[in-house]
């Protein structure tokens, strides 16, 4: 496996993993709720090389990828250009193979490279696997968001969660 940042011509194949990782339904979006385009999301990736607090990392398989890591930060000075917020999915026939942990992992590194001292997340509170990744990469849960979403008819907490690098 390979851990490594985005670049314009992995578009396609991030798309296709976000599609795969909302129908989870632990996503912010559900399946089809967001329009994602190719051109549109390869300006997004290029976005991110012009903020050094931000980065969109692939976790990749014999060439395939599998896993992304979307951290985005402001590297503007500021009161929390300290901090990052971080959005993660595995495709489903790539769950529970430590591509999350890796993909962590790589993050702390980058993270620490970039002075950000602080990550944070939210998952929703019956999303199990999550998690207990995100606590074995050492977040914390902060507290809940009380009927943060709403899903499939019903109201669904969040809990925030982060750590401190």
């Amino acid at each position: 496996m390979v851990i490594r940042e985005a670049i314009g011509k992995d578009a396609e194949q991030i798309i296709a993993v976000i599609r795969n990782a909302e129908e989870s339904n632990f996503m912010l979006f559900g399946p089809g709720e967001r329009k994602l385009e190719t051109e549109q999301f390869t300006k997004f990736i290029e976005n991110f090389h012009n903020n050094s607090h931000s980065a969109l990392f692939v976790a990749e398989i014999e060439k395939q990828i599998v896993g992304y890591l979307i951290v985005q930060g402001n590297h503007m000075p500021s009161r929390v250009s300290h901090r990052a917020y971080i959005v993660v999915g595995i495709h489903q026939e790539y769950r529970g193979q430590k591509i999350g942990t890796a993909l962590f992992s790589h993050l702390d590194d980058w993270a620490k490279e970039k002075s950000i001292h602080r990550l944070e997340l939210t998952v929703m509170t019956n999303n199990t696997a999550g998690i207990a990744l995100y606590k074995k990469m050492g977040f914390e849960i902060e507290g809940t968001k009380k009927h943060s979403l709403y899903v499939d008819g019903e109201y669904r907490d969040e809990y925030y969660m982060a750590k401190i690098v």
